[in-house]
């Protein structure tokens, strides 16, 4: 099933542990932000150059906002898309490619680090399995490919 949810790779781990979201879809009463402020805070922040999780939590900390999709009834990502200012590639792979990348460096001067090559394994098998995954979802171009030698100029 290519639909499957994705697990924890390479620990026994299954992850489930957190705070339960609460069932009620709408927003709650005691918010007083509305829609088009929210978007209009999520793309002041995403051009100043944050990320979408870092947007989502200073708009909790400072605006007082439980959940973007509850008020504005669409993810971060998608407002960022919609106004043309998404990272061109996920989050979570953009930081799986910049942790192989400082694992490599810290290999050229630790070439006898056999922990690191074997980590660097494990963290470059995770970046083509969520690639492929965003290849299927069409969130990744279709000839879009991970390479260890170009991989640092796509987090600097």
């Amino acid at each position: 099933d290519t639909a499957a949810k994705m697990g924890r790779m390479h620990t026994n781990g299954h992850g489930i542990s957190k705070s339960a979201r609460p069932y009620k879809r709408g927003a709650p009463s005691w918010t007083k932000i509305g829609k088009t402020e929210v978007e209009e805070h999520i793309i002041k922040l995403a051009k100043k150059g944050l990320t979408p999780s870092q947007i989502g939590v200073i708009l909790r900390d400072s605006f007082g906002v439980p959940l973007v999709s509850a008020i504005t009834n669409s993810k971060v990502v998608r407002i960022l898309r919609m106004n043309g200012v998404a990272p061109e590639i996920p989050e979570d792979l953009y930081f799986l490619i910049k942790k192989a990348v400082n694992v490599r460096k810290h290999l050229e001067k630790n070439r006898q680090d056999t922990d690191s090559k074997y980590r660097l394994i494990l963290i470059e098998s995770r970046i083509h399995r969520l690639s492929r995954h965003y290849k299927l979802s069409k969130a990744l171009p279709p000839n879009w490919k991970y390479d260890s030698k170009t991989a640092s100029t796509l987090v600097s």
